[in-house]
């Protein structure tokens, strides 16, 4: 079993949305495979809480638009380590030290990597 075409979609938008608030090391896995609870992860990380919080917000407003409501969602008050539950996708967003010290990526690798959009470089001032 893999990773639903919507799921997919969803991983994309959450993806996209997190890049365009300049969240770092977003990646995301396919767990279908792993879990019957969830198709998929998004991982994202920010250096403060403050960017943790504005990607959240981000992320819940594009899904929102592609019609997606949130299950649950945990950590937002901290903005350390944000889980925001759409039950086919899961997208994490944490502080990088929480990023490094958890090591989502390293418990997932084993699980099929789900190509996401990735930060282009910064913009020249024209």
């Amino acid at each position: 079993m893999t990773a639903t075409d919507h799921a997919i979609e969803l991983v994309q938008v959450a993806a996209e949305a997190a890049v365009d608030k300049l969240a770092q090391q977003v990646i995301a896995f396919d767990v279908s495979e792993q879990l019957a609870i969830t198709d998929a992860f998004v991982l994202a990380s920010a250096t403060n809480e403050r960017q943790v919080k504005a990607i959240v917000d981000e992320v819940e407003d594009k899904l929102r638009e592609a019609g997606a409501k949130p299950i649950r969602r945990e950590g937002h008050r901290e903005g350390r380590w944000v889980l925001l539950d759409y039950g086919e996708i899961v997208v994490h967003v944490q502080h990088e030290e929480e990023r490094q010290f958890y090591a989502l990526e390293r418990l997932w690798r084993d699980c099929p990597s789900i190509a996401v959009p990735q930060p282009g470089p910064p913009a020249a001032d024209a």
